[in-house]
């Protein structure tokens, strides 16, 4: 049974009528077209790049794919435009055009840019003007590709399919060393995370975040079979190429194509592919976890897209059809405040400005400048969510350049399984990072139109798609929690008092697993979902275990009850070069919050004061009064370890992946007047964690030597 469809055994007699009526109305109807965009003047104006550049020659053509959809009393078109991005008044102005000749409610239009960097250019946003031609000429052309593929609706079933493509998709952007921090446009030292970061391992800790390998597919075919149109939806960024060009988003569109219906039927519209862009804001091709491959000046984008479109054939042909599907869609409009800037920042681009003149802006500082004269002009918008259903899949969207950990979180919150994100939909308005991402920095980050909207804009708009999903499905969000494998069941069986699995996609709360209701609290420099150790023993079916990166904050938690035997069990993962500072880090720290003390326990991995890339176990302070003793294994940066920690009275022991690395006297005085615990950084806030942390379970009791076996899941 699907899941928006209600049993009739449970059916009121006022919904009986509603089924009467869902069973009378007529059947799917689709219809798809492609119409050209590109300008017919040249050169023109090109998005996509901090300066302004024009382009005078067309590599591909530039098109709007449409498909039409009405089930007989619903009408929804979705628009897919090779474009970087549209703005939203212009939008508007197409969906009211085509409201008023083809008879379909403007909040039932979709339209969605692919992103490519190398197409006309319709929106002003940092060095880049809109095309003052190529506007009007893209405004008639959108309205003639919705009103063609409502000409061209047909008798249609639908079907889903998606597959992993995880080769295809990678963390572009970075976090740095907290030693290695750059400088914004603006001239301060904030660039904590950033684009490209990766290229130099030495410069960086980690990623910032999760991708989403998910290459989706919704297929329509005609009654007997015959291809309609296929939407494809991925998280990558965009390949690049030389303008004009539809980038990958076209050559995969016209793979599809060539693949499934290469000939011309008289009296038949043609098929149409369409690949529409997933949520990839911090996503590109280049996978930065690998040394740069022998043969990567030889990886073009022919390579690439013909490589997607293989994985996307291969799923194509499992599709299962529903003729039977009916429609739904809903919108939302959300008044959102820009960044603006405040008085000093404001005078200080105004000094810039005026040395700019009436030229164009020619540096990331003169760009950034301006944009902060704009912001403070305009001071808040409005953006556009929408959510729709097509039988039991549904799309949501954002009109942003969304992150992946976003798209995520909708998918996973969705009532239906089978959920695609597009963003940058229904208008331009920039990055929207978590607001976890805002403390690391970065290009996402800089006010300006590409990235401008208020630090709250990504979870208003993430909860907005998931109503919308609610609305359009009449079903109530899934709760979004990680599947239990044997090595979870393991940490369970030995009875913790606190089981934080650390799976959480947003701050504040780390949820306790264990039953005892222990929720930790994370602090701000803490990012998450990243991918966590041992996911073929953490989760079932082939599920990732995730878990939070940690870039110079904690995660705290209550000590309230803990005597002198207890025992921390929990994986770690070292981003930090053990020759880059004293410590390399401290991961385990039970005190009081902002100093040490003479009573306090503390469990790091060293650094260049000694016993680099070992275990350190500290009790009391950094001084005279402290005791440091260290293990003898080096742990390898970027690799998963399990940890236990011991507290025996006076007797501590600290395992490594199952092995007694560490077993030394300290005293239990006053052990139990400590209030917290730290994981991910020590209570005086020094040399804290640069790495994640995951699967960390708290027991009342001193663990003995086997049940440390239990606990690394071999």
């Amino acid at each position: 049974m699907k899941p928006h469809r209600l049993s009739p055994i449970v059916l009121a007699p006022a919904a009986f009528l509603m089924l009467g009526a869902s069973l009378c109305r007529a059947e799917l109807r689709a219809g798809a077209v492609v119409v050209d965009v590109t300008p017919p003047n040249l050169p023109v104006l090109v998005n996509g790049s901090m300066v302004s550049r024009t382009a005078d020659q067309v590599k591909t053509p530039i098109n709007a794919r449409a498909i039409a959809l009405d089930d007989g009393s619903e009408r929804i078109t979705i628009v897919v435009v090779d474009s970087c991005m549209m703005p939203r008044p212009l939008l508007d102005e197409v969906k009211k055009l085509a409201a008023d000749r083809v008879g379909i409610a403007a909040d039932r239009i979709l339209i969605a840019a692919t992103h490519t960097h190398s197409a006309p250019s319709s929106m002003a946003c940092l060095g880049t003007n809109a095309d003052p031609e190529y506007v009007p000429f893209l405004r008639g052309k959108l309205v003639e590709a919705i009103e063609a593929a409502a000409a061209n609706l047909e008798p249609a079933r639908v079907g889903w399919a998606s597959i992993d493509a995880a080769e295809y998709t990678a963390l572009r952007r970075w976090i740095r060393r907290p030693d290695r921090i750059e400088e914004d446009p603006f001239g301060n030292p904030t660039v904590r995370a950033n684009m490209h970061a990766g290229r130099n391992w030495d410069d960086v800790i980690g990623e910032s975040g999760p991708e989403d390998p998910e290459l989706s597919l919704i297929s329509l075919q005609s009654i007997d079979g015959r291809p309609i149109a296929v939407l494809a939806n991925f998280s990558m960024h965009y390949f690049g190429d030389q303008a004009l060009s539809a980038d990958y988003f076209g050559l995969f569109s016209n793979g599809l194509r060539h693949e499934l219906s290469p000939e011309t039927i008289d009296g038949v519209p043609p098929f149409v592919g369409m690949m529409s862009h997933g949520c990839s804001g911090d996503i590109w091709r280049r996978d930065y976890t690998q040394p740069i491959p022998s043969a990567e000046e030889d990886f073009t984008i022919e390579t690439y897209a013909n490589g997607l479109l293989g994985l996307a054939i291969e799923a194509y042909h499992g599709i299962e059809y529903d003729s039977d599907a009916d429609l739904s869609m809903a919108e939302a409009r959300i008044p959102l405040n820009y960044r603006v800037p405040d008085k000093q920042r404001l005078e200080w681009a105004q000094r810039v400005a005026a040395e700019i003149g009436d030229r164009l802006p020619e540096t990331a500082t003169e760009v950034y400048a301006l944009e902060q004269m704009i912001l403070h002009e305009r001071e808040s918008t409005e953006v556009v969510v929408q959510a729709l259903r097509i039988g039991d899949m549904a799309i949501a969207t954002t009109p942003t350049e969304t992150y992946a950990l976003t798209g995520l979180k909708i998918k996973a919150h969705s009532p239906l399984e089978q959920t695609m994100v597009l963003d940058l939909t229904n208008g331009g308005d920039g990055y929207i990072p978590p607001p976890e991402q805002h403390r690391l920095g970065g290009y996402n980050t800089w006010p300006a139109r590409s990235a401008g909207l208020e630090v709250q804009a990504e979870p208003k708009i993430t909860e907005t798609a998931i109503q919308l999903l609610e609305r359009v499905t009449g079903t109530p969000r899934r709760a979004a929690r990680q599947s239990r494998g044997p090595g979870a069941e393991a940490v369970l069986a030995l009875k913790p008092v606190a089981y934080w699995r650390m799976d959480e996609m947003a701050a504040p709360w780390a949820a306790d697993s264990s039953g005892h209701h222990r929720e930790a609290l994370y602090e701000d420099g803490v990012v998450y979902y990243l991918e966590g150790p041992r996911s073929d023993v953490f989760c079932t079916d082939g599920e990732f275990n995730r878990a939070p990166h940690f870039a110079g904050e904690r995660m705290a938690a209550s000590a309230a009850g803990l005597g002198d035997q207890y025992s921390i069990s929990m994986w770690i993962w070292n981003g930090m070069p053990v020759d880059g500072r004293e410590v390399a880090g401290w991961f385990l720290s039970r005190g009081r919050d902002f100093r040490l003390d003479v009573f306090g326990d503390h469990l790091g991995v060293g650094g260049t004061s000694g016993h680099a890339g070992r275990l350190i176990f500290l009790h009391g302070g950094d001084d005279d009064v402290g005791q440091l003793v260290a293990g003898e294994t080096e742990i390898e940066r970027w690799t998963w370890n399990h940890v236990l920690y011991v507290r025996d009275g006076e007797t501590v022991r600290v395992y490594l992946n199952g092995s007694l690395e560490i077993e030394t006297s300290a005293s239990a005085e006053r052990l139990t007047d400590l209030p917290r615990l730290f994981i991910g950084g020590r209570c005086d806030n020094r040399f804290n964690w640069e790495g994640r942390i995951d699967e960390v379970s708290l027991f009342d009791r001193a663990l003995a030597a086997d049940e440390a076996g239990q606990l690394t899941v071999d």
